[in-house]
């Protein structure tokens, strides 16, 4: 059998906004084929069977064929392996726990080299999935052995160590379903929702609106038992101690049994519960001492441990926790037990994941304990129907929202309000949570800041409840919808004048009263503040204007290299501005040789206008013009021609606005009625009366006017901007502002 070389990967880009290929972050690759040019996929002896028997869920893959096992039968049939490995890519994903469905092949004009992409949520995991496909498929090609399941091991690791835990992913889902964009703010869960001005901040179940006194107090367990007591809510009687004699005094005081606990611990860690002997209770004051700065005796409160989530003032969760234990049958140790009873529960695991944790012996001193006050040990054989007790709370994963009595609801939101969190996990004991907690000498024993979710998004028993709408509801009410999230925003994309339209427009947008950020080829701007002079037109310095809480509004110029070397910066715009499709001449390294390609990257501008937005579109260039029905809102067009068959045609059609010049004169147009801004030769900028190239007037009448700007606004904004650009602001204290609050929590 015939060796091949390997298929080299000659360029590898990671395309972090909305693309020539899709809405989302892809990575691109480009893939020389070499001699497998010559050879797709049902001429590779072995090929299929290999790959199949490796990968068998393959046959889910609908590829080009729109139904199940569609893939299968490109390869039988005969497919090109940048093809194939673009399938066994998205094959690793979905087994890694990062699902995804798109990929797409193309072939560019140099023969056997192509360009794959892939949807990639985050480009390092992205990355290794590459590389793992990458021998995979070599492997495949000339028969060598190749362990999947290691290389789906490398690419969940990487999964796991890059992406956002459960409880921070389930928020910004929640805020992507409705429209919300994000920014992740550094390697792990600090994430922006929103742009601009109208961003609000989470790290994991944390918001913005999260108070740090409220954390602190939250955090001093005394303290809020204190200020719980006083305002009526039941808490368990108890004390801080600082030696394991002063916690058996304490419980004697208390009365047992009792529980001992750290006082500022969280997540259920160094709690132990009804405690009634001396060595028992000294003993559990040693696994509390080390999860906080104090530990606390409390009187014990029978029942089961519960978990309400409070968000906003409201209760949207409830759940359960359950006694853990195992029976012996007479020839298994305590360790084997536990491992074949609990631990083989495929709920149970190490990762964020996995509702239930692993126990694990050798390391968890709360484990041992309960087992020495039954007097076990790991090697213990216990007896044939014995019942041991493993864990008795940190067990919480029985759904129980709807159980939830009114009265229980109502102590669990003043308790919230009490201390001051927006979002807290309230910890009660009770025995039927559908009674009130005074009727059953229940208590609340905990208020927790930033609690877990993930017990109410993968309940062990019960139904998943929406908690990250509920916090995505609460940070951008619904009433907010259609804006959540979002600031007016305009990119301009093209080369004929677009960074002059874009100064204007951000001028003009600061006259009608908004904190404007401008990333053009001129420089970066906060309103008429120049903080760099360098170009500006591409990804990174408009990410700096979408994390800046200053800005209220922003525009952002692009071109074709930047929509094909990065994607855009924002995911959605309220106006997209197209003035032409020239500069093929400088995209070569990229592909694009003909004039048809350009349409298919300057439409990316125009595909992200949002449905209450507006694209700008000159009518004078038909390729541009063919843009107009991808326009998910409005359409304004601009033309010095008013006669054009294009505007006639678009005006007589559902009012269509447009912007012409008519008897020396601007003209804005909607439908029959025509609006008169003044005469082409007196809207000039500035003091100097600088004139500009008609078009780029035009293209900036027809943007102001898509952004709802009053047209007395539009014509006296224009002849005040001043074309020269301002100096560049010192990099001491006022420069810094747009990156200034870019960080930080709160």
């Amino acid at each position: 059998m015939a060796t091949f070389n390997d298929i080299q990967l000659l360029r590898i880009n990671y395309l972090r906004g909305p693309n020539i290929w899709t809405y989302r972050p892809v990575l691109e690759v480009w893939l020389d084929l070499g001699e497998l040019e010559d050879h797709p996929s049902n001429v590779l002896p072995g090929f299929n069977q290999r790959l199949t028997a490796w990968l068998p869920a393959l046959i889910e893959h609908h590829c080009g064929v729109g139904e199940r096992g569609g893939f299968l039968e490109r390869l039988e049939s005969g497919t090109w392996c940048g093809h194939v490995l673009e399938h066994i890519v998205i094959e690793l994903l979905n087994l890694s726990g990062m699902p995804t469905g798109f990929g797409q092949t193309r072939s560019t004009s140099q023969r056997g080299v192509y360009r794959m992409v892939f949807r990639a949520r985050d480009e390092r995991v992205a990355r290794v999935a590459l590389e793992q496909g990458h021998a995979l498929i070599m492997a495949a090609i000339n028969d060598r052995p190749f362990d999947v399941q290691a290389a789906v091991a490398r690419v969940r690791t990487e999964v796991d160590d890059q992406y956002l835990g459960p409880s921070t992913a389930c928020i910004v889902s929640a805020a992507t379903d409705r429209g919300i964009p994000h920014i992740r703010l550094n390697d792990g869960n600090l994430v922006q929702l929103g742009y601009g001005a109208s961003q609000r901040r989470i790290w994991t179940a944390e918001s913005e609106l999260t108070g740090a006194i409220a954390e602190g107090i939250a955090s001093d367990k005394d303290l809020t038992k204190g200020l719980l007591k006083s305002c009526g809510v039941p808490v368990p009687e108890g004390q801080v101690v600082n030696s394991p004699e002063e916690a058996w005094e304490a419980a004697q005081d208390i009365g047992l049994p009792v529980v001992v606990k750290p006082s500022d611990g969280n997540h259920g860690r160094g709690v132990t519960l009804d405690l009634r002997r001396q060595e028992d209770i000294e003993g559990a004051y040693h696994v509390a001492y080390p999860e906080g700065s104090d530990v606390m005796v409390e009187r014990f409160i029978p029942g089961n441990e519960h978990r309400v989530l409070v968000v906003g003032g409201k209760v949207v969760a409830a759940a359960r926790g359950e006694v853990v234990s195992i029976t012996g049958n007479g020839r298994s140790t305590v360790r084997e037990l536990i491992d074949s009873q609990l631990n083989s529960d495929p709920r149970r695991g190490y990762e964020e994941e996995y509702p239930l944790e692993i126990i694990d012996l050798a390391t968890d001193a709360k484990v041992q304990l309960e087992l020495k006050r039954q007097d076990l040990t790991a090697d213990s054989v216990p007896a044939a129907g014995r019942q041991i007790v493993v864990q008795r709370n940190g067990n919480v994963a029985v759904d129980c929202t709807d159980d939830v009595h009114p009265e229980v609801a109502y102590i669990a939101q003043l308790a919230a309000r009490v201390v001051g969190l927006d979002i807290a996990g309230i910890d009660m004991v009770a025995q039927d949570i559908s009674r009130p907690l005074q009727e059953q000498g229940g208590a609340i024993v905990e208020v927790n800041a930033g609690p877990g979710l993930l017990m109410h998004l993968k309940p062990a028993v019960g139904a998943p409840r929406p908690v990250g709408q509920a916090i995505a509801d609460h940070l951008f009410p619904p009433s907010d919808e259609g804006g959540a999230g979002r600031i007016p925003l305009v990119g301009v994309a093209g080369t004929r004048g677009t960074s002059t339209i874009a100064r204007v427009v951000g001028w003009l947008m600061h006259l009608g009263g908004y904190h404007t950020g401008l990333a053009c080829r001129e420089g970066l701007y906060l309103d008429r503040r120049c903080v760099d002079t360098t170009d500006s037109a591409h990804w990174e310095a408009a990410h700096r204007l979408l994390m800046n809480r200053m800005v209220q509004a922003a525009v952002i110029e692009n071109d074709a290299r930047t929509i094909l070397r990065d994607g855009l910066a924002y995911d959605r715009c309220q106006v997209g501005v197209v003035t032409d499709m020239d500069g093929i001449a400088s995209l070569a390294d990229f592909d694009v040789l003909e004039q048809d390609q350009m349409y298919k990257v300057m439409r990316t501008q125009v595909d992200v206008v949002l449905s209450e937005g507006c694209a700008v579109l000159n009518a004078a260039e038909p390729q541009v013009l063919e843009l107009a029905p991808l326009c998910d809102g409005s359409v304004v067009l601009y033309a010095q021609d008013g006669d054009l068959p294009a505007i006639a045609e678009h005006r007589a059609r559902d009012n269509g606005r447009a912007v012409l010049v008519k008897n020396g004169r601007v003209v804005l147009a909607t439908g029959s009625a025509e609006h008169v801004l003044g005469p082409v030769s007196e809207l000039t900028f500035g003091r100097n009366a600088v004139a500009t190239d008609t078009d780029t007037l035009l293209a900036i009448v027809a943007t102001a006017w898509a952004l709802d700007i009053a047209p007395d606004l539009i014509g006296a904004g224009i002849k005040t901007f001043e074309p020269e650009a301002p100096p560049v602001t010192p990099s001491t204290a006022p420069a810094t502002g747009l990156a200034a609050n870019a960080g930080g929590v709160r």
